[in-house]
This record gives C-alpha cells, sequence and structure tokens, in this order.
C-alpha cells in the first residue's frame, strides 16, 4: 500500500541535504545543454530520491530532470511512474532567494495523481527565506490538497482572494504575451515569484491566474499540477508522457475563488 507520508519525508531528506548546500559558504554551478545551471544540490537531492523510492516502489520506474535519458519507447505503455525535479528553480538557489522547491510526482495514465513540493528554504506567510522553517505543498486525487508549515496543516484553498483580480508570474521568464493574457482577464496585480511555488500560489488562493507562455518540462510542472487540480483549479495546456517531455504555454485559473 502506498502512503504519501513515506514519500513526503522522502522529498524533506531531500530537502535537507539541499539546505547543507544551500547554507554553506560556496557551491559549484556548471551549465547543461540547454545552458541552465546545474549544481550539486540538484545532483544530491537526485540520488537521494532515486534511491529511496526505488528501495521503497522497486516496481515503478522514475523519470526524473537528472535522469532524463530513458526513451519514449521505453515508457510510453508506462501505467504507473514517479515523475521528479530533485531541485526546481536552480537559478533561485543560486541567488539564494528561498524560492526553490523539490518536486515529486505520482503519474497514473499519464494524469498525476499525487504532488509533493517541498520548499525548505521558504515560507508565504512571511515571503522571506529561512534555512529553518520550510514548507510543504501535497496533494493526493482522493484526499484534495494541503499544505503544512511547522506541523500546521491546512486544506487548500485555505483562503479566497476577492475583489481585483491578482496573477502570479515567473521571476525569471516574463514575456510580452503574458502581459496579453493578462490584460484579458483584467489582471489589476501581479506577484511574482520563483519555480513551482506559483502553482502553490493559485492552489492556495493567494492569486486567481498563472499564466505561462514557453516551453517547461514535464518534471518543472507535474507536482503543481496536482496540487492546484485537487485545490480545485482549472489548468489548460498540460500533458504528461508524451514523446517529446516538453509542454508549451499553459493557463491556471483558481475557479474556486474566480472573479465574476
Amino acid at each position: 500500500m502506498m502512503l504519501i507520508k513515506e514519500v513526503i519525508e522522502i522529498a524533506v531528506e531531500a530537502g535537507d541535504a539541499i539546505m547543507e548546500i544551500y547554507n554553506s559558504e560556496e557551491f559549484d554551478v556548471e551549465m547543461k545543454s540547454d545552458n541552465s545551471p546545474l549544481t550539486i544540490a540538484d545532483k544530491i537531492s537526485h540520488k537521494i530520491i532515486k534511491e529511496k523510492l526505488s528501495a521503497l516502489y522497486p516496481d515503478i520506474p522514475i523519470l526524473s530532470e537528472e535522469g532524463r535519458e530513458i526513451s519514449y519507447e521505453e515508457r510510453k505503455d508506462w501505467k504507473l511512474f514517479w515523475l521528479v525535479d530533485p531541485l526546481d528553480g536552480t537559478k533561485e538557489f543560486i541567488k539564494k532567494n528561498g524560492e526553490f522547491t523539490v518536486n515529486i510526482a505520482l503519474v497514473k495514465d499519464n494524469d498525476p495523481i499525487m504532488g509533493i513540493i517541498y520548499a525548505p528554504a521558504f515560507n508565504p506567510s512571511i515571503n522571506i527565506s529561512s534555512s529553518v522553517t520550510g514548507t510543504l505543498y501535497y496533494a493526493d486525487k482522493k484526499m484534495g490538497s494541503f499544505k503544512n508549515i511547522g506541523g500546521v496543516i491546512k486544506k487548500l484553498p485555505c483562503f479566497g482572494i476577492n475583489g481585483k483580480v491578482k496573477a502570479v508570474r515567473s521571476r525569471s521568464h516574463a514575456s510580452k504575451e503574458e502581459e496579453r493574457v493578462f490584460k484579458q482577464h483584467n489582471v489589476c496585480e501581479t506577484i511574482s515569484i520563483g519555480s513551482s511555488l506559483k502553482f502553490c500560489m493559485v492552489a492556495e488562493g493567494m492569486a486567481h491566474i498563472y499564466y505561462r507562455f514557453g516551453p517547461t518540462s514535464e518534471w518543472d510542472v507535474a507536482a503543481g499540477y496536482a496540487i492546484a487540480k485537487y485545490a480545485g483549479a482549472n489548468i489548460q495546456g498540460l500533458s504528461f508522457n508524451k514523446q517529446s517531455l516538453i509542454n508549451t504555454s499553459f493557463i491556471i485559473t483558481n475557479k474556486v475563488n474566480s472573479p465574476h
């Protein structure tokens, strides 16, 4: 029997290992083939997650950003698999602004049915980074979506926003197309945040809309997809276990608290 608690513990262990590097005086950064950064923290987190998930669930394959070389021919018939980003928001990690996450999703029949996002250095209630206080978001298709800070658990959306339409946007990927969509939706205010935390802001009710123009990889969005979806949000433009692991533009709206 699969328990989300066990997977949460793995995400937290990976996050703790990331924090040891985050709090060190320096860490090396190398560039991947797509010109995105890679640190030793990405590699260590990947190793922990892969080893722990494989030990607990040896029959469930793992597709991870740091293990992406699995061919479509091998994975196309997978009915159940883990989709992992061991360190989402590496740019934010390097900047040391706290807005990075560990993402683990369970995908069944190409649909994320479980998602865990652990932000070990972030507390959205006070919007500062911290080496002590982390934030955990998690979701299960049967249970719904939740937020846990310091053992205080709240079901999402835990509050709704009223009045003017608010959008959440990326710190690193702003675009003119984004502005056009915001205008269509009468967005009056935007907040910027890194990594998959944008999904969590919509799931929590801190924003009405998250629009992303341009490509994202499936491991970037799978855990956030589950958390937003099972909190009641509407999602358009994302699909999983495709021949290409790249998604194009997508939009998420908080239908529970959507403006009239």
